[in-house]
């Protein structure tokens, strides 16, 4: 019996705030957006990292809360982004050295990659494993399977987090009262939804900027090539506004009205800002400290992407997330890069995402992870009691107009003469039989 609420839900516990979408799958696989909430994170997540369990549980409660509301039922599992800080790639080579000459086996494949997942790293968990080159001698094949060799060498590229930052994912689910469904890589999930086949193949660099990390991921021949969350966001930006004696809040504000990444010309601003209690800041002071700083956000990015450069056959550099939408940041990572690399940045939805026409969705990036993980959802996560079936109703059987023949009119019948009660009929007898004798 198929169910009329099929729900897929997903939370990101991201550095400024914990977001929480809510989902429909719809019967062509696409994802209708019915709800997207967030409560604020700065107290209780740091560097993308679980810092607080029993604030971080409650911000969850609350948006699952909200959700509950937006399609209809009662939450009982989520989907869970992975990231933060910790969170990077490693290469691991496996290699077997053979007697003789020996044809490669899918088994032998299979053992390489059995061994490299039980290789131990110290406080750090495997979450995916991403088989690069294989050399058969002193061959590089893609596919070594059935060659003929007498030595097999395969790379595989680890991605590792700290095993602490699933653990405290897990128990801030179970403390609201939820189950995970699965904890899904999210920079992986995010490249896999939005990033397009040929830009995977020719080699393409995705930047995700949020507010206390930037994560790279580095593509080159449909693989991943290599992963890093760095410590560094647009929260840093206003860190040093801060530093001017001014309030968060006035910070933030003064980041989003006067910040550019970029100034490409020489001018000096000479404009005197004034500032709450009185204070003022010299308008070419605030833009120096906010354009030093995505500087060096940009140059971070840059370096990690730089050895793999030359992979980038497109030399494309994909840019996402909040930090995203800051003026210039283009033309500053063109900049630092010192390079003709082409820098977009991504705009839009997801293939397969539609939104509810009662959802007002930001478009500055915030919600693009969350939309990526709805999309590889699969299971329900509404809980069943509050699920309504649908009657499948067979098809009506096509209904046949049979027209009637004309029925020819004939003549009524001579009506019958009527039968005389049997009363009458003896009295008449009577009557005749009294006559005969009288004559």
């Amino acid at each position: 019996m198929k169910m009329k609420n099929d729900f897929i839900v997903a939370v990101e516990l991201g550095s400024s705030a914990i977001r929480g979408i809510a989902g429909r799958r719809l019967p062509n696989g696409s994802v209708e957006v019915v709800g997207a909430v967030e409560e604020p994170a700065q107290s209780c997540i740091h560097k993308g990292v679980v810092d607080n369990i029993e604030k971080t549980t409650q911000a969850i409660s609350t948006v699952i809360e909200r959700l509950n509301f937006a399609v209809g039922g009662e939450i009982k599992r989520i989907y869970v982004g992975l990231s933060g800080q910790s969170l990077h790639s490693r290469k691991n080579k496996m290699r077997e050295d053979f007697e003789e000459t020996t044809q490669i086996t899918s088994d032998m494949m299979d053992a390489m990659r059995d061994a490299n997942c039980i290789k131990e790293y110290p406080g750090l968990n495997i979450h995916e494993v991403v088989q690069q080159e294989s050399h058969v001698g002193n061959r590089h094949v893609e596919d070594p399977v059935g060659v003929m060799s007498d030595s097999l060498e395969v790379t595989f590229l680890n991605v590792l987090a700290r095993t602490t930052l699933e653990e405290n994912i897990q128990k801030c689910v179970k403390a609201a009262g939820l189950s995970v469904a699965e904890i899904l890589v999210s920079p992986l999930v995010l490249a896999d939804s939005i990033l397009r086949p040929d830009e995977k193949r020719s080699g393409c660099a995705l930047v995700d900027m949020g507010a206390e990390t930037t994560t790279v991921a580095v593509y080159s021949k449909n693989l991943l090539r290599h992963l890093i969350v760095l410590p560094i966001g647009g929260l840093n930006v206003t860190q040093d506004i801060m530093s001017k004696r001014i309030e968060l809040d006035e910070a933030e504000n003064l980041k989003i009205r006067y910040g550019t990444a970029y100034r490409n010309n020489n001018s000096t601003k000479d404009e005197t800002i004034k500032l709450k209690y009185g204070n003022t800041i010299q308008e070419e002071d605030l833009l120096n400290v906010i354009e030093a700083r995505y500087h060096e956000i940009v140059k971070n990015a840059w370096n990690q992407i730089k050895p793999y450069s030359d992979m980038l056959l497109s030399g494309q550099i994909i840019l996402t997330g909040g930090v995203s939408h800051t003026r210039d940041i283009a033309q500053c990572f063109q900049f630092v890069a010192k390079c003709n690399k082409q820098v977009k940045i991504y705009g839009g939805l997801p293939d397969r995402i539609t939104v509810n026409k009662d959802v007002i969705l930001p478009e500055d990036g915030r919600y693009i992870t969350l939309l990526a993980l709805l999309l590889h959802g699969d299971q329900n996560c509404l809980d069943p009691k509050h699920e309504e079936p649908v009657v499948e109703q067979k098809p009506a059987e096509p209904q046949v107009t049979v027209t009637p023949e004309p029925v020819k009119e004939e003549p009524a019948p001579a009506p019958k003469p009527k039968k005389k009660s049997g009363l009458k009929s003896i009295w008449d007898k009577i009557v005749e039989g009294l006559s005969e004798a009288d004559e």
